[in-house]
């Protein structure tokens, strides 16, 4: 199981962490290991050689067939399901990796770091493009999105993805968050929301 997400592709977030000036012209694409994925509403520990361990709510999708090199107008076949996860980022490992000029895939791969939530078929929603999502730590609302607002949309992602990896059942594609990430600290409740229902839930140790 491979997972895949997609760096700056909202830009009121790229504006928040000074990227302002930045638009790709194609996906940026990263990946984080199996050992990485959190679920069943298991805690998330915050690791010991982090001291800014941030939040990044995103829209996940969940791959249902083997693709390779698969067209845009094709891609909507490769998914069956949909949630809201968490793409855990330590902030401060990865601004000191970025400005050494080195790979800073530890500050997004380490274990634990990709939250996901119960999975809901894509069926139930009339456009994947035009969902809301949003987390909320102690009952407050910190995050919200709408996928209408991302650089690439899903469809684009995946054929991206596909020229260059082979896609198969279950992996997974962490389609980038908006605006509004921040620190987690310990004893926080988190839970994410797609429209109106509750998918994620879990506590910060």
């Amino acid at each position: 199981m491979k997972i895949f997400a997609v760096g700056m592709n909202y830009v009121e977030h790229n504006k928040e962490l000074d990227h302002a000036l930045i638009i790709p012209e194609e996906p940026v694409i990263f990946m984080k290991p199996d050992s990485a994925l959190l679920k069943d509403g298991k805690p998330f520990f915050i690791p010991d050689f982090s001291n800014e361990v941030h939040y990044e709510t995103e829209l996940v999708v969940r791959i249902n067939r083997l693709g390779k090199n698969i067209s845009e107008r094709f891609a909507h076949r490769c998914y069956d399901a949909v949630t809201v996860g968490i793409d855990f980022t330590a902030r401060d490992l990865q601004r000191k990796f970025r400005a050494a000029g080195n790979p800073w895939e530890i500050s997004k791969g380490f274990d634990n770091s990709a939250a996901i939530g119960r999975f809901v078929p894509v069926e139930q929603f009339k456009d994947i493009q035009n969902l809301n999502f949003s987390l909320t730590i102690d009952g407050q609302k910190v995050q919200q999105g709408c996928t209408a607002d991302m650089l690439f949309k899903v469809d684009e992602i995946i054929a991206w993805i596909s020229r260059f990896f082979t896609l198969k059942i279950g992996d997974l594609l962490f389609t980038g968050t908006p605006v509004g990430v921040g620190p987690v600290s310990i004893g926080q409740h988190l839970q994410g929301y797609l429209e109106d229902e509750k998918l994620l839930d879990f506590y910060v140790r």
